[in-house]
């Protein structure tokens, strides 16, 4: 169970969730002493607020405001509590828009990245909610803090070497097999980009292809493709210091395909799992892959270097190739790969691609569902020409810069041929100022999303 959570306890303070329109009816049913007291604090029922309520013993429960009914609801409110509570155990005493996602925003909510600054523990805790599964949640939960924790680790900590040992660790736990592919091995077994993106990096941080197997044999295959550019320079073409500011979470993609893992080999789903990442650092040396060089791939397409900045698409197109070799039935990659899908949409709006329409409609009615925030954006072939080559048969970026996004997306969709549906997130992984729920800093997104997807489709 996740330490946010308890079964039940008989000392759990209420919770009262109010509106303007249930607030009377709520407050009525608390003793004459307790109205008075938040008649004279002047609370008002506005979502966010809160109000602790006195008790002779101490605390006596708290109000809290949610949106009404006909508002556009933000269903992980809920997460604010953890950081306004004092210390104690808490119950929900009346319904929230969703209990589920409240007791799950409770949980994100109450996140804290400690490795480096230890954090006081406020000890604030939550009874489960009434049919909610404690495991299941907890599950998730898990997840998307282990996404978090590798993100906001800084790169010094977090090199290739060490994102291997994380999957590593993840795999041992739920009895996956594991192997790991590094340096000049990467060229022997056919993996060129990411060795050519990865190579400058001194040799402690070699690149590197990890790989995670889990399930039986014959079960669905699901291959999960993640971007682990451990720190991104921009290589020769350079990053300015402000866009280079938060490079340690270019491994975003990375840490959320092992976050989803995680809650997929958690709950036993019935699937035969695969798990790619390619792991690297763009560095600037002496032998750093330049503009217009022409490197081979996997999958046999020659790529023109139009920008040493825009990496991560390439060694996902090796990890790409790999996985499509198997023919799987769904695969799935994502990664912060351009500012392009910022510009458009935000950090809070993952967009999403895929030529399957029903799997696209899934992947909407999850997010709506999950309060996991995704946006289909179209992969318009009309685009595919502005990236070929004159000396190779495919450039990896597009003359101009205009959409961005798309055209990364058509760059990794030449990778891909023989999976049967294919889904391609372009995240941004990462709160730049704290939301209920989602504390300023890494942030696991489209997984959850995910998730539900597949246990619907495959569940045990």
């Amino acid at each position: 169970m996740h330490p946010a959570f308890v079964a039940r306890s008989k000392a759990a303070q209420p919770i009262w969730f109010v509106t303007q329109a249930n607030f009377a009816k709520v407050t009525a049913r608390l003793n004459r002493s307790t109205r008075a007291f938040i008649k004279a604090a002047g609370f008002e029922p506005r979502p966010g607020r809160h109000l602790i309520l006195p008790s002779n013993s101490g605390t006596g429960g708290v109000l809290f405001g949610i949106e009404g009914e006909k508002s556009d609801k933000n269903a992980f409110l809920p997460g604010l509590l953890p950081g306004v509570l004092p210390a104690g155990v808490y119950r929900f005493a009346n319904e929230p828009h969703d209990a589920r996602l409240a007791a799950l925003a409770f949980a994100l909510g109450s996140y804290r990245f400690t490795r480096y600054r230890k954090a006081k523990d406020k000890a604030v805790k939550l009874v489960l909610p009434d049919g909610v599964d404690g495991l299941e949640l907890s599950r998730i939960a898990e997840g998307v803090m282990l996404a978090r924790d590798l993100i906001n680790t800084p790169a010094n900590d977090m090199g290739p070497a060490d994102l291997e040992a994380a999957a590593k660790a993840l795999a041992k736990q739920h009895g996956a097999k594991f192997r790991a592919i590094a340096g000049d091995d990467l060229l022997k077994q056919n993996f060129p980009l990411i060795h050519a993106v990865g190579r400058a990096a001194d040799a402690r941080r070699a690149p590197r292809l990890i790989e995670l197997n889990w399930g039986k044999a014959g079960n669905p295959k699901v291959t999960l493709v993640g971007k682990g550019v451990c720190f991104d320079t921009g290589g020769l073409d350079l990053k300015p210091e402000s866009a280079m500011l938060i490079m340690k979470k270019d491994m975003g993609g990375a840490a959320t395909v092992l976050a989803l893992a995680h809650m997929i080999m958690g709950a036993g789903l019935s699937i035969a799992l695969r798990v790619l990442i390619p792991a690297v650092e763009n560095s600037v040396a002496g032998d750093a892959f330049r503009p217009l060089d022409v490197y081979p791939s996997r999958k046999g397409h020659t790529v023109e270097i139009g920008n040493t900045d825009a990496e991560g698409r390439l060694i996902l197109a090796d990890a790409l190739a790999l996985a499509d070799e198997e023919t799987p039935d769904l695969l799935i990659d994502m990664g912060t790969l351009t500012g392009a899908a910022r510009v458009a949409l935000g950090p809070e709006l993952p967009p999403y691609y895929t030529d399957d329409e029903a799997l696209a409609a899934d992947v909407a009615r999850h997010s709506a569902l999950e309060n996991d925030p995704l946006w289909r954006l179209p992969l318009w072939m009309r685009y595919d020409q502005n990236i070929d080559s004159k000396v190779a048969d495919v450039n990896n970026v597009a003359a101009g810069g205009m959409a961005g996004s798309i055209i990364c997306a058509l760059f990794l969709k030449r990778f891909v041929s023989a999976a049967k549906s294919w889904l391609h997130f372009d995240i941004y992984a990462w709160t730049p100022s704290a939301k209920p729920g989602r504390p300023e800093g890494g942030e696991c997104q489209a997984a959850r999303a995910l998730y539900a997807l597949l246990k619907q489709r495959y569940g045990s």
